[in-house]
């Protein structure tokens, strides 16, 4: 009877431990919601980059972490709608990969704390070195491209060259700031500047058309999300048409570019997951000093160089990072190896 009893007593202890744990609610897990604003390979880049760093400082979705991965597709009201909700859920912070994604943060939470990314200059949307003096709560990465130092390798690249052709996007306020950069630099190199706006990403291949009726001798367009989201075609465009082609980040050499230099866009990522952590960590945003890329890379293509009619130069393979050979295939260049 006594073992019967005990047995009852042990089988409503378990229930009531059950029924309780079912009462108690659900640790919230800190999350971060993070969205860019077009499906561009360098945003891409950086995501994966920003996701690498997480997992290797043992943050892992799902356990430790929430994390929200939305893309708004070139599409500057879904990009506001997603950071309204991220605000809705009350997301811990938000990641702005891109100008417009920070655009769209600031307006929805302009208190909440916001980690940016692949921004060219922050400053054209009044963030600057913390404190700001407005309470808000943002730091991140900026990547303003080395224009002038890519227009001084053009033309060690084409001495001859005259006339460079470049694409913008009115609508991204970065792309008219590196258009700005690119007049500038152009002038003090000796360099003419013709430039054909785009629209969005299926106007990029008309545009870079229109722009070979220009007489231009090369192609270097702004390194913007539009153009980037369809670099691919300007490659294409270029070897048929024989016009060398110039890129603004590394991983464009893969897409077309003869020679490309900029900024490793997964380190960009790393860079800013970094800071991710020590935010979650505890570390006011505020109080986060805002960082820039430092290392330029080169990259450079032989087989699109040969297709477009560019003898790239003994001394400037010997520097590049990564070449992909005559066969298309790449190799690593002697500064990696």
């Amino acid at each position: 009877m006594r073992g019967t009893l005990l047995a009852g007593s042990a089988r409503l202890l378990l229930l009531a431990g059950l029924f309780g744990s079912c009462g108690k609610p659900a640790q919230k897990l800190y999350t971060l919601g993070l969205f860019q604003i077009t499906d561009a390979p360098t945003l891409n880049e950086v995501r994966r980059g920003f996701i690498q760093c997480l997992t290797d400082n043992g943050l892992r979705d799902g356990i430790d972490i929430r994390l929200l991965v939305r893309n708004a597709m070139g599409d500057i009201g879904e990009a506001r709608r997603i950071a309204q909700e991220y605000v809705d859920i009350k997301a811990d912070v938000f990641v702005a990969l891109s100008t417009q994604c920070l655009q769209a943060s600031l307006l929805a939470a302009p208190r909440a704390p916001i980690l940016f990314t692949s921004v060219a200059n922050p400053h054209l949307l009044g963030v600057g070195e913390p404190p700001d003096g407005r309470g808000r709560r943002i730091t991140g990465v900026a990547s303003t491209a080395p224009i002038r130092r890519t227009l001084s390798f053009i033309r060690e690249v084409l001495p001859g060259a005259g006339r460079i052709g470049t694409l913008w996007t009115p609508a991204e306020l970065n792309s008219e700031y590196y258009l700005k950069l690119l007049r500038e630099g152009a002038a003090e190199l000796g360099f003419e500047v013709a430039a054909v706006p785009v629209a969005n990403i299926n106007t990029v291949l008309l545009s870079g058309q229109m722009l070979l009726n220009k007489k231009v001798d090369l192609i270097f367009p702004i390194s913007d999300n539009t153009i980037n989201a369809s670099f691919e075609s300007l490659g294409g465009l270029a070897a048929d048409n024989g016009v060398p082609l110039f890129g603004g980040s590394p991983l464009f050499t893969r897409l077309g570019a003869c020679a490309a230099m900029g900024w490793d866009f997964f380190e960009m990522g790393y860079k800013t997951g970094e800071i991710a952590v020590r935010i979650k960590n505890g570390e006011d945003p505020s109080r986060i000093p805002i960082q820039s890329m430092s290392r330029v890379r080169l990259h450079v293509n032989l087989a699109a160089a040969k297709a477009q009619g560019v003898e790239l130069p003994p001394q400037v393979i010997s520097r590049a990072d990564d070449i992909i050979g005559q066969d298309g295939v790449p190799r690593p260049g002697k500064r990696q190896r």
